[in-house]
């Protein structure tokens, strides 16, 4: 039995819940069964310099996850973090697309942090906690702030 069923899709912001759903979060810390089940999905690596773009000098691999209407990328880097990339999205939408998705899995959250990046200040941040069948993820929600949308990244961890 999946631990996550299929999440309906429509549009980028589906598209990058959809694979972080199914692809990150059952797999999150171990970053071998992530890499199994990107190889039995057929997920190809992206090139080396976008995998060292992508994990910004971390070790790790990148896999292009994109779908017809969304250019997608599944980083996983070696300590088990996992996260999907997306290069055209808005935070509303992420946000609206990720509470809808961690419904339909049936995964109970909350919102802990909503606020902008302290690094970055055209990023805005949503740290959830979510929860499953005894297990537990810390989830951030990284989206331009731009009304026109922009890059967007989920990111998932075990609690």
């Amino acid at each position: 039995m999946l631990l996550f069923p299929a999440v309906a899709r429509a549009g980028a912001a589906d598209e990058l819940v959809g694979l972080f759903i199914q692809g990150c979060l059952p797999f999150a810390g171990n970053a071998t069964a992530l890499r199994d089940w990107v190889q039995r999905t057929g997920l190809p690596p992206v090139p080396e310099q976008a995998r060292v773009a992508f994990l910004h000098g971390a070790p790790g691999q990148a896999f292009d996850g994109s779908a017809a209407d969304a250019k997608l990328v599944l980083v996983s880097s070696d300590d088990g973090f996992c996260s999907v990339v997306t290069n055209q999205a808005t935070g509303q939408a992420v946000a609206d697309a990720l509470e809808a998705g961690f419904r339909q899995a049936g995964l109970r959250f909350r919102l802990v942090i909503e606020r902008d990046d302290s690094k970055v200040s055209a990023i805005h941040d949503r740290e959830y906690l979510a929860a499953k069948d005894g297990r537990g993820w810390r989830i951030l929600a990284a989206t331009v702030k731009d009304d026109a949308g922009g890059e967007a990244m989920l990111t998932g961890a075990p609690e």
